[in-house]
């Protein structure tokens, strides 16, 4: 069944009604007819079942057949922090990283980030990841799309891991040394199994293609982020971010048990 994200002003009581592209994709590629339903989502984790009452150029209103909670997101909220790499892999990061359950992205400028960054192109490239991320959420039958922030540079990143309860820095020496995920996330939880009233906040840092500068991973563990492995090998960058966001979602129960 079709979804899609709409605003809370396209929401009523008893009515959604879908405009612009959703309205138009609806009705001109999958080919909707009156009485035919599909799924709304307001971004706020709850969606709405509705049935099409009629259909006009940009625009189908429906009524509401039945309103129920997404059970599609991640009990942890995980935001990707990701170092701008080089040609489309921030939009492989977004569109996999989406289906696989993150809550928000955060690109950032380190180091050896070897993107020549153009900040007149920062407003196109974002409104870009946002369709990517809305795309991927309804593809995946996520009950929100996940944010995507500005890029920022390091010194932002590190002043707002305070903000997470939990920071962790992906470095390939943690894992030559065997300091992996694994440990780190099966301690975080334990830790935190006594506050069940919220999601747990968790950031994700992963650094460019050429790896962190050391003195980066120094301010990063003063600013209170824990460096962790990710196995021996070494991953790409947009590879190293799929396999820890996955490690989390093991770790947290999303896949059971």
């Amino acid at each position: 069944m079709q979804r899609y994200f709409v605003g809370p002003e396209q929401v009523g009581p008893d009515r959604v009604v879908l405009e612009g592209d959703d309205a138009r994709h609806l009705a001109a590629v999958m080919r909707a007819r009156t009485g035919e339903e599909f799924i709304a989502c307001d971004g706020s984790g709850s969606e709405t079942l509705a049935k099409i009452v009629s259909i006009e150029p940009g625009r189908i209103a429906a009524s509401v057949v039945e309103r129920r909670p997404s059970l599609a997101e991640m009990s942890w909220r995980v935001t990707v922090a990701q170092s701008l790499p080089k040609g489309d892999k921030l939009e492989t990061v977004i569109q996999k990283g989406t289906e696989a359950g993150a809550a928000a992205f955060l690109p950032f400028l380190s180091k050896r980030t070897v993107v020549q960054y153009d900040e007149r192109k920062e407003a196109k490239r974002l409104e870009r990841w946002r369709r990517i991320a809305k795309e991927a959420a309804e593809q995946a039958h996520r009950g929100l799309v996940p944010e995507i922030a500005a890029v920022c540079s390091w010194k932002s990143l590190v002043e707002s891991m305070t903000r997470y309860d939990l920071t962790l820095i992906c470095y390939e020496e943690e894992g030559r040394r065997g300091t992996g995920l694994r440990t780190a996330l099966s301690s975080f939880r334990l830790g935190f199994a006594g506050d069940a009233e919220r999601s747990p906040r968790v950031l994700l840092v992963v650094g460019p293609e050429g790896g962190f500068d050391p003195f980066e991973v120094e301010q990063a563990v003063g600013a209170g982020a824990v460096p962790v492995g990710l196995g021996r090998r070494i991953l790409r960058t947009e590879t190293a971010a799929l396999v820890a966001l996955a490690c989390v979602a093991y770790e947290s129960g999303e896949l059971g048990g």
